[in-house]
């Protein structure tokens, strides 16, 4: 188990620049072709994590392929909500990928736990997650989603490019909450997902890059 200042979903974002005044206002339709895959994503990823869910309560280990496909549709997720509507932050198109994607400005790890508490992943993804629930579905306006861009969040993007539209700049201080409130869904949803048994922290972590305090030893690449 890490020390509780750590944290293992690395979550991270670069703000491009320049950024197309108008592009964001046809990026969700761009999207579409990634929210036909990730619909199929999605289902993949709830019924590995029933499977998961069974593997640890028998053998307290979440299998690694399995894991690496589930991190993977968090990764696609993570870029493509970045990219069409939860932060707006880049006009490079999302590669149709799992893995890692190092160069894309938007980035996902999660370290890899060799154990896991079986009974612990009996309550954490419903009785112990519902107060975050509650939080994230302020941020994104659902409770869960495996892509996001409502709520708090969609606002805040709104607002971004709206001021970019008009003066050719993102402001840098809504990308650092926008980031912030991104990255505390993806901490949800990692551990609702089963994925660790760091409870998400109720903290705003704000900015592009993780806090130096919060980044657990290098993520090994699938």
């Amino acid at each position: 188990m890490l020390p509780s200042a750590l944290h293992p979903v690395v979550v991270s974002a670069r703000l491009d620049s320049p950024l197309s005044r108008w592009l964001w206002l046809v990026k969700w339709l761009l999207a579409i072709p990634h929210y036909i895959v990730l619909a199929f994503l999605w289902i993949g990823f709830t019924v590995v994590s029933v499977i998961a869910f069974f593997a640890i309560l028998f053998t307290e280990r979440y299998p690694r392929p399995l894991f690496d496909f589930n991190v993977g549709v968090l990764r696609w997720s993570w870029r493509v909500s970045y990219y069409a509507h939860s932060a707006l932050g880049t006009d490079r198109y999302p590669p149709f990928s799992l893995g890692r994607e190092p160069d894309y400005p938007a980035r996902l790890d999660i370290a890899y736990p060799e154990r896991l508490n079986r009974w612990l992943v009996l309550v954490k993804w419903w009785l112990l997650a519902l107060p975050q629930y509650l939080v994230i579905g302020i941020f994104t306006g659902a409770v869960h989603t495996g892509w996001w861009g409502g709520g708090l969040i969609g606002l805040l993007s709104l607002i971004a490019v709206v001021i970019l539209a008009f003066t050719g700049k993102y402001p840098r201080d809504l990308f650092d909450l926008v980031v912030g409130l991104d990255r505390w869904v993806l901490r949800v949803a990692a551990y609702a997902g089963l994925m660790t048994d760091v409870y998400p922290p109720f903290r705003l972590d704000m900015g592009g890059d993780e806090p130096l305090d919060a980044v657990p030893d290098p993520v090994r690449e699938p």
